[in-house]
């Protein structure tokens, strides 16, 4: 059995099964992969893949427990190779972090430029998705962090550490009836068409606990993964936005105004996720405290030792947290 081997059908199962794509992402041969599954398969007596004629159709029942091993396996011949490269050179690598579009558009900006600017020889890589494919990333080690505010706390693999909390506004256009009112109420929103967030994303949940705590039932005729394209459908008149504080900009969208509904809705809480397990780097504690500065090496390093969700709530629980 070679690394090679479990490398390869690792990649198989997370290019759909398409061998060719593999070999092109792997800048390899598709026979030469096809030939080293079916070595690995003969070693072990046992078929990872079920095939019709030439083509692999399903993982097979042992398949999936082998490739859970397999990748438990890689994981750790990577956190080798980290452990390495932080002492022969702790200034150059690559960091990937999965985020959602909120995150990436409206508040990594400022990290992520610092970050480069002192770290110019380590790669950064970002990957967008919802909040349940930035964990499930982050899950099986395909990126180094994930920051979102929904999903995380599905994967008990994930060490997660709170960033910032943050709130909602409602956004209408300048001669919208809701422009004229003081504070507006969840009866007030109700009463209009509403384009929001998908179901899932960028705090979603809170909102929707406000309206049904309340009994109210808001009419949601758009939702979108991206705030600008919520803003873009407010514009058109399709009906009120909901959408995070922090995607208003007062200049760029001056011919919209932003009415605070922070009294209407649970903050939420935005948080950065690594897997249980990583090897984390000097220039990787520092990209973690430059987006949440509470979040110094000593205190990420106790998160790190907690194997348990209470444990890591009572770790933060006297901390408070940045607004955004």
């Amino acid at each position: 059995m070679k690394l090679q081997q479990l490398r390869y059908i690792w990649e198989v199962a997370h290019h759909d099964l398409n061998v060719s794509a593999t070999a092109q992402s792997l800048y390899t041969s598709q026979p030469g992969i096809s030939k080293q599954i079916r070595l690995l398969e003969d070693e072990l007596g046992v078929e990872v893949f079920a095939r019709s004629g030439k083509h692999l159709t399903r993982v097979t029942p042992a398949g999936e427990t082998i490739l859970k091993t397999a990748g438990e396996i890689l994981r750790k011949v990577e956190s080798i190779k980290q452990v390495a490269q932080e002492f022969s050179n702790e200034q150059k690598g690559s960091l990937s972090v999965a985020t959602t579009h909120t995150q990436a558009r409206y508040v990594l900006p400022n990290t992520i430029a610092g970050f480069i600017d002192k770290f110019p020889d380590v790669s950064l890589h970002m990957h967008q998705g919802t909040p349940m494919q930035i964990a499930e990333l982050a899950a099986d080690g395909t990126v180094d962090f994930a920051i979102a505010t929904e999903a995380l706390e599905l994967f008990a693999d994930l060490v997660m550490m709170p960033c910032y909390r943050w709130n909602r506004c409602v956004l209408v256009p300048k001669d919208h009836p809701l422009a004229k009112i003081e504070k507006i109420s969840l009866e007030d929103i109700a009463a209009h068409p509403i384009v929001t967030y998908v179901f899932g994303f960028t705090g979603r949940s809170k909102l929707d606990e406000a309206f049904l705590d309340k009994g109210l039932s808001p009419k949601v005729v758009f939702t979108a993964a991206d705030a600008d394209v919520i803003k873009t459908y407010v514009r058109l008149g399709l009906g009120i936005g909901i959408v995070a504080t922090m995607a208003f900009d007062e200049v760029q969208d001056d011919d919209l105004v932003a009415l605070d509904a922070s009294h209407l809705f649970t903050p939420s809480v935005t948080k950065i996720g690594f897997r249980r397990g990583t090897f984390l780097r000097g220039f990787m504690y520092e990209f973690i405290e430059r987006f949440a500065p509470h979040l110094g090496r000593e205190l990420v390093e106790e998160a790190y030792q907690c194997h348990t969700k209470q444990e890591l709530d009572e770790l933060f629980k006297d901390i408070e947290l940045p607004v955004f």
